[in-house]
């Protein structure tokens, strides 16, 4: 009974090893489909690049990464790199990916300038702006922009050029995978400096809730 006890365990087991050796392999060297490694961009750690627009992945819910990756591969989510990168990944590499991001710690971001908490982009993200039926993006997002579950993700933290491009996208109709259309109808209420006054400030929030600098 012990044996066979073990031999169950191993088999449950090992699927799991290969998914985290798979994932590990993805992010440090890529596949032999053309994939390039995850870190060259996203960064050792998975906390991304700020001066190149990078996002972070570290941290993120696994199901919300798995659904961008499959969603850069059906053309919902727009990019000139992601779109073939997530194309010559299998679902079973885009769920290993996922998962594997989805374990790692979120990092500090590097330090950022408080910004004023009655500014512009603070107004945005605490308290919307009622009179264009816009919401505080915290109703989604959650306290700071930590991110709820699969379909609201993590804006604290993330470079303010990769928020402000997201943003720009929606409006644009280059990305087409909110729930609801919410983020295409919320964009087009936003002016230029609207998106670069909440990007900023989301920028400058530590990524997880609690933290201090």
């Amino acid at each position: 009974m012990r044996r066979l006890a073990v031999t169950a365990w191993v088999a449950l087991a090992c699927p799991l090893v290969v998914h985290a050796t798979t994932a590990q392999a993805l992010a440090s060297q890529g596949n032999s489909h053309g994939v390039p490694a995850c870190q060259s961009c996203h960064g050792a750690d998975g906390g991304g690049q700020t001066a190149a627009g990078f996002p972070r992945l570290a941290g993120l819910d696994a199901a919300y990464l798995r659904k961008q990756l499959a969603d850069y591969a059906a053309g919902t989510r727009l990019h000139a790199v992601m779109q073939p990168i997530a194309r010559a990944l299998s679902a079973d590499e885009r769920a290993a990916v996922a998962a594997y991001y989805a374990r790692l710690p979120a990092p500090r971001p590097p330090a950022a300038p408080k910004l004023p908490d009655d500014g512009p982009g603070a107004m945005l993200a605490t308290r919307g702006r009622w009179t264009d039926r816009v919401p505080a993006c915290e109703q989604c997002h959650g306290p700071g922009g930590v991110g709820v579950g699969a379909h609201f993700p993590p804006l604290a933290g993330q470079p303010a050029a990769y928020i402000a491009a997201q943003l720009t996208a929606w409006q644009r109709g280059e990305r087409r995978n909110d729930p609801l259309e919410l983020m295409r109808h919320l964009s087009r209420a936003l002016s230029a400096q609207d998106i670069a006054a909440v990007a900023q400030w989301f920028a400058a929030q530590p990524a997880v809730r609690g933290d201090t600098r």
